[in-house]
């Protein structure tokens, strides 16, 4: 059993959902992101993921564009984002989550990234841009290297291509729950929690089912784990703390925090 599948199985014995939140790797700096993410893990944090800088990151909006906007000036590369990971793992044994576009992993090489991975203590990968229809290398290498690979569904994936993508998933089965990109919603539309209902039976007794996109506040959380999430991705709500306290890592981890408590609380619903 994989770290990532034993933390969902230990958290519903407990009867609780996953707090995943999300973070870019050297935002504000490289040395800066091992205590930000100390502060989520401290403040309840189940997994991690944790976000490789990217030049065109098609699928964030536009905190977190801003967030890998800092961190590739600053000169963060992905050698730096698997030192991070390294010394987060050192310190903790929340499961990490890499989370990269294709690009870089090609750069590199398949099998050097994901033996670098591995050897960096990462549990999982996420390539939003990969198509599950291309993965049949990626999806190998994986296995070989012990790293769950963690596909994406979202509200316009029709059937047939949705039991694809349950089959070669591992970890979870992230869910968008909305159309468009990522970015804090005041409120989550009938229709988020709909889909969530949906999902979870299509997923029932196979994945962990951990839904993203829009999520900021416990009301939400609640609603999604009542709809039949196992887990909750957070990323704008972190990220825009990160972006607005950046010149005070103090005041940016306390923040983090935080809000890391009061969703999680939220994770055991009633």
């Amino acid at each position: 059993m994989s770290a990532i599948s034993k933390t969902f199985t230990e958290l519903k014995e407990e009867g609780t959902a996953a707090l995943i939140p999300y973070i870019v790797a050297g935002d504000p700096t490289t040395k800066s992101t091992l205590r930000l993410a100390s502060a989520l893990i401290e403040g309840g944090a189940d997994i991690l993921e944790l976000g490789i800088p990217f030049s065109d990151p098609i699928a964030d909006g536009p905190t977190i564009q801003a967030a890998v906007k800092r961190a590739l000036a600053n000169g963060t590369r992905p050698i730096h984002a698997l030192s991070i990971a390294r010394a987060i793992k050192e310190k903790y044994d929340t499961p990490i989550v890499l989370m990269t576009y294709y690009n870089p992993i090609f750069r590199i090489g398949l099998t050097k990234f994901l033996t670098s991975a591995r050897k960096a203590g990462v549990s999982g990968i996420i390539v939003p841009d990969l198509p599950v229809e291309e993965s049949g290398d990626f999806k190998k290498e994986c296995v070989a290297a012990s790293l769950d690979t963690i596909f994406l569904a979202s509200p316009s994936t029709e059937p047939q291509r949705l039991k694809e993508i349950i089959a070669q998933t591992t970890g979870y089965l992230y869910l968008i729950s909305l159309y468009g990109v990522t970015g804090t919603r005041r409120v989550l539309p009938p229709t988020a929690l709909q889909l969530v209902k949906k999902y979870s039976l299509s997923v029932q007794d196979t994945v962990p089912l951990a839904v993203g996109f829009g999520i900021s506040q416990p009301k939400q959380v609640k609603e999604l784990v009542r709809a039949g999430a196992d887990g909750v991705i957070v990323g704008s709500a972190f990220v825009k703390i990160v972006g607005e306290n950046s010149p005070s890592v103090a005041r940016a981890s306390a923040r983090l925090s935080k809000l890391a408590r009061s969703l999680k609380k939220a994770t055991g619903v009633p």
